[in-house]
């Protein structure tokens, strides 16, 4: 019997070693390699794809669905999902114009409300799964058809409100450029070196071992170039955009709130296990609350970055109404990016390279003049492939489906 239970404790152990791998260190490097592998392809295909102006309409039309993304990042973390966040985008972004264009609110007041009920919305679908028990796929689901109900009776009856010449169209037309956009570079290296170090002394805490050169060195020089070549690149064209600026900003305090906060290590324990979690003192419908409360409030900004661009709000806000689309690459952005669909893995980055990794794939393929068709097919099949490593990355590491 002693022989029997040593061959058959040997196997997880090893895959757990695997496992860990693919959960860190080398979770990203496939998705950046990928990304390399398409910006190369791409550039073959056009002269166009490379010059810093096509680079920088690049990441500025990654900013929705990357935002959406980071949202997002919370709920599938809980191993959730929000169907409802695309119809939140889009009636959230319809009540701001509302406020704005009838009853002349200042968009320092109407973004701010709309952000608030996009938060609201999302706390609901939680409270809705968590005490009645119905899954979060369904409720979310329906509430997101009704959300497009709601949006169609607020649109005045031209179906469309113009936001242009209320302010908010600053959002978009912003740019940092000059001096200002390398004293940002430098202001954001400060945070992130914060951050590393801040890491490091939590794991010392801990009694976990940090070694400098990889705990601290190199992802601060990491960070340090990957700063200066997009900021040299953007600031070739008309400096950084300020919507691209509010998602970095975003980025950073998503990647706190997940690395250095009580509030992050619950976020993770319930995604592993939610029943371990609440029998160990963790109140998980609150924690439920609080992502569906982030993903929706984050979808709603993502919203009035949209309508920034686009200068008004209509059917088409929140990628239409049904939203499939925005949808469709929101998530899989968050997927494609390195967040699990079965809950507890993921990191901050994964809204940013699944965003670039969308947006590249969107860009490329609309320089190469193909048609819009074929790349709803090519982001499909990127999920497809996408939540089939995820999956072999679970069984490698013994967790359990949901």
């Amino acid at each position: 019997m002693a022989n029997a239970t040593t061959t058959n404790t040997a196997p997880p152990s090893r895959r757990r070693g695997f496992g860990e791998l693919l959960t860190t260190d080398l979770r990203a490097l496939p998705i950046v390699l990928g990304l390399v592998a398409l910006w190369i392809f791409f550039a073959l295909q056009s002269d166009v794809f490379l010059t810093p102006r096509n680079l920088s309409n690049l990441l500025v039309q990654s900013t929705v669905v990357g935002v959406m993304a980071l949202g997002l990042m919370f709920v599938l973390l809980i191993k959730e999902i929000d169907l409802s966040v695309a119809a939140i985008n889009g009636v959230t972004s319809v009540l701001m114009a509302k406020f704005i264009v009838e009853f002349g609110f200042s968009p320092w007041i109407a973004v701010p409300i709309a952000v608030l009920i996009g938060a609201g919305i999302g706390s609901l679908s939680a409270r809705w799964v968590t005490f009645v028990g119905v899954p979060s796929f369904v409720v979310t689901l329906g509430l997101g058809l009704a959300l497009n109900g709601l949006q169609l009776i607020l649109l005045p009856e031209t179906a469309r409100y113009s936001l242009n010449g209320t302010g908010l169209e600053r959002i978009a037309l912003t740019n940092i450029s000059g001096v200002w956009a390398w004293i940002v570079l430098a202001a954001g290296i400060g945070a992130t070196a914060g951050l590393v170090l801040s890491d490091v002394s939590s794991r010392g805490k801990a009694g976990l071992e940090t070694p400098f050169m990889k705990s601290v060195a190199l992802p601060i020089a990491a960070a340090t170039a990957f700063g200066i070549i997009v900021v040299s690149i953007l600031t070739a064209h008309q400096g950084i955009p300020l919507v691209v600026l509010i998602f970095a900003v975003l980025l950073g305090i998503g990647g706190y709130v997940l690395k250095e906060t009580q509030f992050g290590l619950f976020l993770y324990a319930v995604g592993n296990n939610d029943e371990a979690a609440r029998r160990s003192g963790v109140n998980v419908a609150r924690i439920k609350m609080t992502a569906f409360a982030i993903a929706g409030g984050v979808a709603a900004l993502a919203g009035v970055i949209a309508a920034s661009r686009t200068l008004g709000v209509g059917v088409f806000s929140g990628g239409g109404v049904g939203g499939g689309t925005l949808l469709l690459e929101s998530i899989a952005a968050a997927v494609i990016g390195g967040v699990s669909l079965f809950g507890g893995r993921g990191a901050i980055h994964a809204a940013l390279l699944g965003a670039l990794v969308i947006g590249t794939v969107s860009n490329g393929l609309n320089l190469m003049g193909v048609e819009n068709e074929i790349r709803l097919i090519v982001t499909g099949l990127l999920l497809v492939l996408a939540v089939s490593i995820d999956k072999l990355i679970e069984k490698a590491t013994g967790q359990q489906s949901f």
